[in-house]
């Protein structure tokens, strides 16, 4: 009786610790809460709205050529936390003007008592946001993310509406994955796409009755990768990079960043109804501007030739009549699509623009940016 009592009370010093080592990260109406511990060394954070379970334990971390984070760690005391308030404009998204206020929670993991990195949280009323932060490891001032275990665990019974990645370098002059390919709506867990290559953001979720979830990715840039999402069995997806054949396979699929340094952000929206899923604005609510436009942009209605006429119609003389509608509709633009180059010319684009500009009508010119590695015929290529 006394081995049992005394093997009892380990377990409860055992699952008390774990508890008081969970962190809390709630959402400035209190609705949305995020939790994050760590489980057997291996980090983890789950989601909740209205007391609800969105996603269960999921894990977090990664694997990179300078060591392994995603096992065999522990949250250290140091925690800092903030409220964000922000407004900002966006000219042409969803809302005019946005206003942002969020909990922000950084977060560090340490392996054999060193710190290895921070997970920052954002928590907003419907949004969660996280990226890392990558310290130096002893006198490595660079890493390469061989693989990054950001995942997502959904409750049973959750159902999906996503887009299968395709395979690389197929489709019309082996330009995919550059297109989408077909959606299967309120599909079951378990799948990971179409030849086992995973799904292209943004991926959306139905969790039961509760409501539903949207994962997603913003803040990529030159100095990491675009993601997609990979199936697994159990309610489980992950993040994963290009596939290898991409490119024509012509470079690395493993991201390297500079240390320390950010990863881009992974953003969860939450909804008990489809509304705040339409009307997020978590892309841009997480993000600064690179840099600051050289001139104010006007956005404005216009008018395109292909949509009826296809490639045969990129001519000088029905892009003329294009003009002289949109100047007819109170139009400012006219989009000039693929094969002005050849189909049109140089010299006759600028007579073109010169009209235009009589008109008060402005000339959009597409180019060919799906790259070298492809062999779409349409030009101006790069």
């Amino acid at each position: 009786m006394k081995k049992i009592s005394i093997l009892c009370l380990a377990f409860v010093l055992i699952a008390t610790f774990a508890k008081a080592q969970d962190k809390k990260i709630i959402s400035p109406d209190g609705k949305l809460e995020v939790t994050v511990g760590v489980n057997a060394g291996i980090p983890v954070y789950s989601v909740s709205y209205n007391g609800k379970v969105f996603l269960k334990s999921s894990p977090i971390g990664m694997k990179t050529n300078v060591g392994d984070f995603s096992k065999d760690l522990s949250i250290s005391e140091k925690t800092s936390q903030k409220s964000i308030d922000e407004t900002y404009s966006l000219p042409n998204i969803k809302k005019s003007n946005v206003h942002y206020q969020a909990t922000e929670t950084v977060l560090t993991f340490n392996k054999a008592e060193k710190s290895v990195f921070d997970v920052v949280f954002r928590v907003s009323n419907n949004d969660v946001a996280f990226r890392y932060k990558v310290y130096p490891q002893k006198d490595r001032l660079s890493c390469v993310v061989n693989e990054e275990t950001s995942g997502f665990v959904f409750p049973e019974g959750t159902t999906t509406f996503l887009c299968p990645q395709s395979k690389p370098m197929v489709g019309f002059a082996r330009t995919m994955p550059s297109y989408e390919t077909s959606y299967t709506p309120d599909a079951p867990m378990g799948k990971n796409g179409n030849d086992n290559n995973g799904f292209t953001f943004p991926c959306l979720f139905k969790v039961g009755t509760q409501g539903w979830v949207l994962i997603s990715e913003t803040g990529v840039d030159s100095r990491y990768c675009g993601s997609r999402l990979i199936g697994h069995e159990g309610g489980l997806y992950t993040i994963g990079f290009p596939m290898e054949g991409e490119n024509n396979g012509n470079g690395t699929v493993s991201p390297g960043i500079a240390l320390p340094g950010y990863t881009p952000w992974r953003t969860i929206t939450v909804g008990e109804t489809l509304q705040p899923i339409v009307e997020t604005t978590v892309a841009f609510d997480v993000v600064e501007p690179l840099y600051k436009a050289s001139t104010k942009y006007e956005y404005t209605k216009g008018s395109w030739s292909w949509i009826l006429k296809m490639d045969g119609g990129t001519v000088f003389n029905v892009q003329k009549e294009y003009i002289d509608f949109s100047a007819a509709m109170g139009y400012n633009t006219i989009l000039v699509d693929a094969l002005w180059d050849t189909q049109i010319g140089r010299e006759k684009i600028e007579e073109l623009a010169r009209y235009g500009a009589s008109k008060n009508v402005s000339l959009y010119l597409w180019y060919n940016s799906n790259g070298y590695w492809n062999d779409a015929p349409q030009g101006p290529r790069g």
